[in-house]
């Protein structure tokens, strides 16, 4: 993932471009740290990479240890990517009241803090490559299904979990910035066995409750 210079930005405006996972963050990195970073802005000048971009920034409540945080707020916006993705968007459209909407760059400096040391080893392992896995609409959509899929069992009250999809759909975000079609393999295999495990596990604990709701009633 070797990215090339920054290019100067335009007078009064960040200049987001589509290059490697490590240029994209040194761009959240700098400036100061209650300066609030708009969606719009951000995604505005991206191309291939909004996506990732976008879903990157999505999780980020998912790594927040106060409960109900990651479902009520990663997985609408988490939702919105994969049904746009779904239904073959290749850029993300945002409503107004989201793209006014953003984190602050010290929240996106404790988070790139916190994952920097693994985030530099997966530096090292990924670059664009497999294609077929990541451009075509069957592909595209498929991604869109799973992370639909995912960002509804992150919305469910399953003990311990946010950290483990939360770090699933980081890598998501990953293969979508980096264009890395064997991670993006890797990310179907992983969440196919998610949605399939933790949806039976969850349809079993609903299906408890109705049964209790039933008998009390």
């Amino acid at each position: 993932m070797n990215s090339p210079a920054d290019p100067p930005p335009e007078p009064g405006r960040d200049a987001y471009r589509n290059e490697g996972i490590r240029t994209l963050l040194a761009m959240f990195d700098r400036g100061d740290p209650e300066h609030r970073l708009l969606l719009g802005t951000i995604l505005r000048d991206l191309q291939q990479s909004a996506f990732g971009v976008f879903l990157f920034v999505a999780i980020l409540p998912a790594f927040i240890p106060i409960p109900g945080v990651a479902g009520a707020v990663s997985g609408p916006l988490i939702v919105l990517i994969g049904a746009q993705m779904l239904f073959g968007m290749r850029r993300p459209w945002l409503p107004r009241f989201i793209a006014g909407r953003g984190p602050r760059r010290g929240t996106m400096h404790r988070f790139l803090a916190r994952i920097d040391r693994p985030l530099r080893r997966l530096d090292k392992l990924l670059k664009p490559r497999l294609p077929a896995l990541l451009v075509p609409y069957p592909a595209h959509a498929f991604t869109g299904l799973l992370l639909i899929l995912v960002a509804v069992l992150l919305s469910l009250p399953i003990p311990f979990t946010n950290y483990l999809f939360g770090f699933q759909l980081l890598l998501f975000a990953l293969a979508l910035l980096e264009r890395d079609g064997v991670l993006m393999l890797l990310n179907w295999i992983g969440a196919v066995a998610a949605v399939v495990f933790f949806g039976f596990s969850s349809g079993q604990l609903v299906s408890y409750t109705m049964e209790q709701v039933q008998r009390w009633f």
